[in-house]
C-alpha cells in the first residue's frame, strides 16, 4: 500500500508524504494514531481508517477517509452518519471572527448528543501549513479566533475500544465569507470489497 501511494503522490508531482500514512482497520481502528502494522489482518465487517497526506511545493496536506470492507453493520453505519455530521457542522461553522473552540463544540455537542461523546478522545482539528501539525488547534480550550487565510484540519471521530473507529478529516482554507475545503474525495460511506 505505501509503495503504491508513493507512486500516485509521484505521478501527481507531489514530494512524499507529509506523515506516515495510518491504516488501522478491526480493534485498531479505536486507537486515533495507530500506527500500520503487518500483522492484524483485514476481516469482513471492519472499519478502515485511511489517514494520508503528500507534500507539493514544501507544503503538507492531510486527509482522513473511513471505508467498511465488505460490510457495515447497523452500529458501524449510525456511527459513521454520525461522525459525517458532525464534519459537516464543524466545517459550516468556519469563517472569520469564530473561535476555535466554537469550531469544535459544533462536532463534539453532534456526537455526545448522541452518547458517543467519551469516545471522542482527541481534539477536532489541527493547523497545518510547512509542518503537518502546527502551534495552534481546534479544541475545547483554544479561544483564538480564526481568521481569514487559516488552514487547519476538521477530524471528529468515534473510537469504540476492541471495537472500531470512524475518522472524517477535511482540510479546509478560511476565506472572507466562510471557508473552502480543500480535499474533494467524497464522504459518503463506502463499503470495498
Amino acid at each position: 500500500m505505501s509503495r503504491l501511494l508513493l507512486d500516485i503522490y509521484e505521478e501527481l508531482g507531489a514530494d512524499g508524504y507529509s506523515f506516515e500514512p495510518i491504516i488501522a482497520y478491526g480493534p485498531n481502528g479505536a486507537d486515533p494514531h495507530h500506527e500500520s502494522d503487518s500483522t492484524t489482518s483485514l476481516n469482513e465487517g471492519n472499519s478502515v481508517i485511511i489517514d494520508i497526506g503528500c507534500r507539493k511545493n514544501f507544503y503538507c496536506s492531510d486527509m482522513t477517509r473511513t471505508v467498511f470492507y465488505k460490510k457495515a453493520d447497523d452500529l458501524q453505519r449510525k456511527i459513521y452518519n454520525i461522525v459525517l455530521e458532525a464534519n459537516l457542522k464543524a466545517i459550516e461553522t468556519v469563517k472569520p471572527g469564530v473561535r476555535f473552540c466554537d469550531i469544535d463544540a459544533a462536532a463534539r455537542n453532534h456526537i455526545e448528543n448522541f452518547g458517543f461523546g467519551g469516545y471522542f478522545t482527541h481534539r477536532t482539528g489541527h493547523s497545518i501549513g510547512l509542518d503537518v501539525h502546527e502551534t495552534g488547534d481546534v479544541s475545547a480550550v483554544n479561544t483564538d479566533i480564526v481568521q481569514e487565510g487559516m488552514i487547519f484540519s476538521i477530524e471528529p471521530g468515534i473510537y469504540l475500544p476492541g471495537k472500531f473507529g470512524v475518522r472524517i478529516e477535511d482540510l479546509v482554507l478560511v476565506t472572507s465569507t466562510g471557508c473552502e475545503v480543500l480535499n474533494h474525495f467524497p464522504k459518503e460511506l463506502q463499503i470495498i470489497d
